[in-house]
């Protein structure tokens, strides 16, 4: 049983303490993964802050990369060896695993947020033997080993840099999936995106790569809007001193596309309000009823609302497709990163919780 050092959330709102570990062996389908780096995510906090599994005391963390170690006896196509990027579990055998999406396993909650393994067992266990909740997104990834299942093991290239490799795992898959997975633009399309996070502001990088001309990001944080406008955007808006609606609709009669990352109500509404007739607006993140929201039944004839999970990725091919992405000078997702040690994950989360930074991504000692 492997001694590993992990960030473990105790209890809700608290900072993560750094304990030594035990992991298990890997298990026939399970590898066992030795972490260099793993994004920290508005997700993880959520977890941590609020009543929803696993229960605490447990290790979060679900986009890890690193290079395999173990590798359990039915776990086909994986070496030792192999440089791997860690993302989201499911089932692979209902309905939506087979008919390729996966991020709408029947499974989902259950195998990303139980605390443990498919067959309910714990990874993880105090010196004493007292299991911790583990197997978050079938990783915990904030450790200096995870095991992974081998259904969300994505193996990468030589080439690829690990480093990089850890937020493509929900983050920026989740943003850039949803344009390249389900809007689909056509070249030529406008696309604005609401909150340029770590998930907008890979939106926002997508629609640039597959050709969108007008690209608005929409956003009160001054740095992350100048930020947007270095990457490539066409125009900044800041709702406290914009009339956002107003500047959109002035766009031909509206978006074509438009993304919502802030789950708030009312900006829903403007986000919706502003498509041009046949538009789509994609959602993410939790709804908040913050006053008058989205009314369902007054959405107009011609424009489409669609909840969006993970990009509706299959992680074995958008993970590939946005490494190649970068690798061409298309998709500069690294200028979103900001890079901590391990022994600094508090300070990660501090300055993501604060905006200072966009994506935190946690390096591990080698």
């Amino acid at each position: 049983m492997p001694a590993i050092r992990a960030a473990v959330a105790r209890a809700t709102g608290q900072p993560l303490e750094l304990l030594d570990l035990h992991l298990d062996e890997p298990q026939p389908d399970e590898v066992l993964v030795r972490m260099v780096a793993t994004g920290l995510c508005h997700t993880d906090l959520t977890v941590r802050d609020t009543v929803v599994p696993p229960a605490l005391p447990a290790i979060l963390g679900h986009e890890g990369a690193g290079v395999v170690e173990k590798v359990g006896a039915a776990a086909t196509g994986i070496s030792v060896g192999d440089r791997v990027a860690l993302s989201f579990a499911s089932c692979g055998d209902c309905k939506a695993c087979r008919g390729g999406h996966p991020a709408h396993c029947a499974s989902f909650i259950d195998l990303n947020m139980s605390g443990t393994r498919r067959d309910g067992t714990s990874t993880l266990r105090h010196e004493d033997g007292t299991p911790i909740g583990g197997s978050f997104f079938s990783q915990s990834s904030f450790a200096t080993h995870a095991l992974a299942h081998a259904s969300n093991v994505v193996k990468i290239r030589p080439q690829d840099d690990l480093e990089l490799v850890g937020p493509l795992g929900c983050g920026v898959q989740t943003g850039a999936g949803t344009v390249i997975n389900v809007l689909r633009p056509a070249p030529g399309s406008s696309l604005v995106v609401f909150g340029v996070g770590g998930v907008g502001m890979s939106a926002a990088l997508a629609a640039l790569a597959v050709g969108c001309t007008t690209v608005v990001a929409v956003d009160v944080n001054a740095e992350r809007l100048q930020l947007a406008k270095e990457l490539g955007v066409t125009a900044v808006l800041d709702p406290t001193t914009d009339d956002v609606l107003a500047e959109l609709t002035a766009l031909n009669g509206g978006v074509d596309y438009a993304v919502d990352t802030t789950g708030r109500a009312t900006i829903v509404k403007t986000a919706l309000e502003a498509l041009a007739p046949g538009g789509v607006l994609a959602l993410h993140g939790l709804y908040t009823p913050d006053g008058e929201g989205l009314d369902v039944a007054a959405i107009p004839a011609g424009k489409s609302v669609v909840s969006v999970i993970e990009g509706d990725s299959v992680p074995q091919t958008t993970i590939p497709a946005l490494l190649a992405l970068h690798e061409a000078g298309h998709f500069p997702f690294d200028r979103l990163i900001t890079f901590y040690d391990f022994d600094n994950i508090n300070e990660a989360i501090a300055d993501m919780e604060s905006g200072r930074t966009i994506k935190p991504v946690i390096r591990f000692p080698a």
